[in-house]
């Protein structure tokens, strides 16, 4: 079945039975006011535009990206445009929070336009919703407070630029929360390594990266359950590297110990470790040791 698809933030109010937006291309309200789902409720919903929601004491549930939000009190979640998401649950809405729509149009000719898509939560798997402590949660209310309040005072010249500084403001705030949720998680981060370090050895160990090739990560994200985008933000962010040079670490690893075991020529290790040519293995091998195969082959004699 086709998602639902709603192409503008007025045809979202009107989805919603909410009077018409202050202004075309952003809405901000509180999810109070939509009092219950609609009795034909779409089973999937796609929007042209970006949603960005805070919701405490929810009582249905978020399908997004084949995942379900399991939500908690002070929980956001970010989706970007052109995403198919779904709501299931309970017909009456009794939670309550904050909703922010931003069309794409509104970034026009700003530097928010690129930058927004360097926001990696819009792409995080559904199962890490950003929880907010109480003061988080104020912080994030204020600065939606003073949009709302921009967005229905007069329209003027400076309207649109004090809106996107905002805009900017809640951005920054949640990619801030989001790098303090990876470190006071500490449990369920590890976990993460833990799997992925497993994961990892596991391919390497199997001997078949000459067939196979090295694993990519999009492979080990998914193995993981996470996005690509979260992966990566979570792994600098513990260990100071992103997922491929994890795998390259492993790659290494795997060249250290076939070179110091010296059953093989190092053209014959660059085939099994998945090169093409001795000279490329051999590149690579160099610009992670600064030794040669040669040399470090040789280190230990």
């Amino acid at each position: 079945m086709q998602p639902y698809s709603i192409k503008t933030i007025g045809q979202y109010h009107n989805f919603r039975g909410l009077p018409g937006p202050s202004h075309p291309l952003i809405s901000v309200f509180r999810i109070e006011e939509i009092n219950k789902l609609r009795d034909d409720e779409p089973e999937h919903i796609v929007q042209d535009f970006y949603s960005i929601a805070l919701k405490k004491n929810a009582s249905g549930t978020l399908v997004y990206g084949q995942r379900e939000y399991d939500f908690d009190k002070g929980s956001m979640f970010f989706i970007a445009p052109n995403q198919v998401y779904s709501i299931r649950g309970t017909r009456d809405l009794t939670h309550s929070g904050w909703l922010l729509l931003i069309h794409p149009d509104l970034f026009w000719d700003t530097q928010l336009s690129s930058k927004i898509k360097q926001f990696e939560y819009f792409g995080y798997a559904v199962n890490e919703a950003l929880h907010l402590s109480e003061k988080e949660e104020e912080t994030i209310v204020g600065v939606l407070r003073g949009i709302r309040e921009e967005c229905r005072s007069n329209i003027d010249n400076f309207s649109k630029p004090v809106i996107i500084s905002r805009i900017e403001t809640l951005l920054n705030y949640a990619n801030r929360f989001y790098h303090r949720q990876f470190l006071t998680r500490e449990k369920e981060n590890h976990q993460i390594l833990v799997r992925l370090e497993k994961i990892l050895s596991n391919h390497f160990n199997k001997g078949d990266l000459a067939s196979k090739g090295l694993p990519t990560v999009l492979d080990i994200s998914g193995s993981l359950n996470v996005s690509p985008n979260y992966l990566s933000s979570l792994l600098k962010v513990l260990t100071g590297k992103s997922t491929q040079q994890h795998i390259q670490d492993k790659l290494i690893e795997q060249a250290k110990e076939k070179l110091a075991i010296r059953e093989s020529s190092i053209s014959e290790i660059a085939f099994q470790l998945g090169f093409d040519y001795p000279q490329s293995f051999s590149k690579f091998f160099k610009s992670k040791t600064n030794l040669t195969p040669s040399e470090f082959r040789q280190s230990f004699n």
